[in-house]
Formats: structure tokens, C-alpha cells, sequence
């Protein structure tokens, strides 16, 4: 568990990031990649990845100093996700060549205590050496090939979550807000219970939290190793899978229809949904939403049931065998939050 511990003054300085930040989607999808976490959600981007790769050699050869660094458990140098500045991609590498030398050092060493290093490494930030400018020109191919043409579904699902962050704290204020990420954080004040890989304590003493909604990020927060950079945490987003948004040669989209199969798919990825859950998911308004979820109900594949004030939608095993995933989905899958979605894990805590 991550604890928080936050202030008075820091309760008046939390802050949403508007858009999904380059490097934090990079690095977690990196992550995705090596995994097989999230088989529905990124199980059809991983295969094209990997289709990707054995076609274009420039993009493989980008891949390899990635994956030294980027495991996909335990430690990840913060140098490679510096301030968000939303800025954009080009903004963050920028940021990342300033990176002083004695904090690559000072991480490049602690991530040898737990993995080898490769040899050009050791090099990176040293005068005379351009491997700090290879490194960064391996992101920008990667984060090319393999993020931009998704982006805007990315940035969807983003600006979804910050539209129900910013409804929760104009009705609540900023321990509402907090309160809303539960269930991968839970509010206790003065402190955020975050879950997470190790026993960590956070102190943010006056210096606030930027909250960073991620589309990669994946069941767990993650946040930077080194407590005295500026504090961020990382938390997943709702999603629809890549596979139906990008509008792939599908059947289950060809026998449903886009829409409809995207509505399935995002009902079948939770333990249950809401009807506006799904409508920000997906990016359809909420009448259309009810709609194609009672279609899918007459049809046998989604089942709903009231629980409180909520009507609570699931994919039934029906609807879960057309997607090709069986009934074993949810036994891996967190409850939902309501308003946000389930989330990933790291020691960085990253990825």
C-alpha cells in the first residue's frame, strides 16, 4: 500500500492532468507489452504490435533500449516520465534530454541493484555522449508506431475520466475528489490509501498532487520512486479495447455493428457497469447507451440488475463466449468505480 499523507495546503493544490501524458502512456504500454495484462483490453494492440515489429526493423531496434529499461515489474527510472507539462510529446523528450547527469546516475544505478544494465547506459547524460539523444529518438519511434494512431481514442477515454473528476469536485470539493478513485484508493483523512505493490509512505508537505488519468496504466495507481520530485499518481481510466474502437476487421463488430460491439465489450472488461459508465466509455451519449445495452439484454448477452440507486449491466456467458473470452473475465477483474474504472501496478510504483 501507497499512503498519501496530505495537508491542509495540499488539499488546495490537487490537480487533474487534461490530457493523457505521452511518456506515462508510453512507459505503461510498454509495460502492457510484455505482459499479458488485460487480455480484452490490450490483447488485440498487442498482437499488432508484434506484427508491427517484424515488419519494421527501425521500430524493433527502438524497442530493445525500452525494454532495459522499462521492466514490466518493479523498477523504472523517473527520468523517463519528467513533469507533465502538456506540451505534448515533443515537450516531454525535450525535458527528458535536460535530465541532469547525476540523476541518471543516481537511478541508472538503483535500477542495476534489481536487473543488468546494458553498457550504453552508462553513458547516457555524459559530455560528449549522444545516448541520452538515441534514447529519445527510440521513444518518438516507438510512441509513433505504435500510440499516435490510437491517441485520439486515448484521449477520449482521458477526457472522459477528467469530465467525472471535474463534476465530482465541483459537487464536493477535493476529498470528494479524492474519494472517487476508490476502488484502487481510498480516502481516509488525512491520508490516500493507495493500492499497491510495496509498503510505501508518501509525504507531500505543502507540494500538492498532480492526479494523471492514464489509458495504459493497468489495475494499480502508479507513481515516481523518488519522493522528493514533484508528486504525481498515476491512475487507469475506464476503456473500451483498442480492437473495437479502432474499427479492426472484427467478426463480433461485424455481427453486432461497431457501436454495439464496443457496448458489449466494455460491459464484459468490468464486474459491472452503469449505463453512463459505459455511454464515457465508449463516447456515445447516454440515450444510445440504454439503447444498445437493451438490445444486447434481449439478445441474451448482457444481463442488468438495480443495486441501490445504480442498474448495474454485466456481460452474461452468452455474451462473454461471442467475445471469445468465457466466463473467466471477471475472476481477474476489479469492481467498477462509479464514474472511473479499474487500474495497474508497480515498485515504482510505475508502469
Amino acid at each position: 500500500m501507497l499512503r498519501i499523507h496530505f495537508t491542509s495546503d495540499d488539499l488546495q493544490n490537487i490537480r487533474v492532468a487534461r490530457q493523457p501524458d505521452p511518456l506515462w502512456e508510453l512507459m505503461c504500454s510498454v509495460c502492457r507489452l510484455e505482459t499479458g495484462q488485460g487480455p480484452l483490453e490490450f490483447g488485440h494492440w498487442r498482437r499488432s504490435a508484434r506484427q508491427r515489429f517484424s515488419g519494421d526493423s527501425n521500430l524493433g531496434r527502438a524497442l530493445r533500449p525500452l525494454r532495459a529499461l522499462i521492466p514490466a515489474t518493479g523498477y523504472i527510472p523517473d527520468f523517463l516520465t519528467p513533469p507533465v507539462t502538456g506540451g505534448g510529446l515533443s515537450a516531454g523528450l525535450d525535458q527528458l534530454l535536460r535530465t541532469p547527469r547525476v540523476q541518471l546516475v543516481r537511478e541508472l544505478t538503483r535500477l542495476a541493484e534489481s536487473r543488468p544494465v546494458p553498457n550504453w547506459a552508462a553513458s547516457l547524460g555524459r559530455p560528449g555522449s549522444d545516448a541520452l539523444k538515441v534514447l529519445a529518438n527510440s521513444l518518438g519511434i516507438y510512441f509513433r508506431g505504435l500510440l499516435e494512431p490510437h491517441w485520439p481514442h486515448i484521449r477520449t477515454a482521458v477526457g472522459n475520466d477528467v469530465g467525472v473528476r471535474a463534476r465530482v469536485l465541483l459537487d464536493g470539493g477535493t476529498q470528494a475528489l479524492l474519494a472517487s478513485l476508490r476502488p484502487v484508493a481510498r480516502w481516509n483523512a488525512p491520508v490516500l490509501e493507495v493500492d499497491y505493490p510495496v509498503q510505501r509512505d508518501l509525504y507531500l508537505e505543502g507540494r500538492g498532487l498532480l492526479l494523471v488519468p492514464s489509458y495504459f496504466c493497468w489495475r494499480r495507481p502508479t507513481a515516481l520512486a523518488d519522493p522528493g520530485l514533484d508528486p504525481v499518481l498515476v491512475y487507469p481510466v475506464a476503456k473500451a479495447p483498442l480492437t473495437v474502437a479502432d474499427g479492426t476487421d472484427d467478426g463480433v463488430e461485424r455481427l453486432l455493428g461497431r457501436t454495439r460491439a464496443a457496448v458489449l465489450t466494455e460491459v464484459a472488461g468490468q464486474s459491472a457497469r452503469t449505463t453512463s459508465e459505459v455511454a464515457g466509455a465508449v463516447g456515445i451519449a447516454l440515450p444510445s447507451a440504454s439503447y444498445q445495452i437493451g438490445v444486447l439484454r434481449d439478445g441474451g448477452l448482457v444481463a442488468s440488475h438495480r443495486d441501490g440507486k445504480y442498474v448495474l449491466h454485466t456481460a452474461t456467458p452468452l455474451g462473454l463466449r461471442l467475445l471469445g473470452n468465457g466466463p473467466r473475465i471477471r475472476e481477474s477483474v476489479p469492481p467498477p468505480v462509479r464514474g472511473a474504472a479499474a487500474g495497474p501496478w508497480h515498485d515504482r510504483g510505475h508502469a
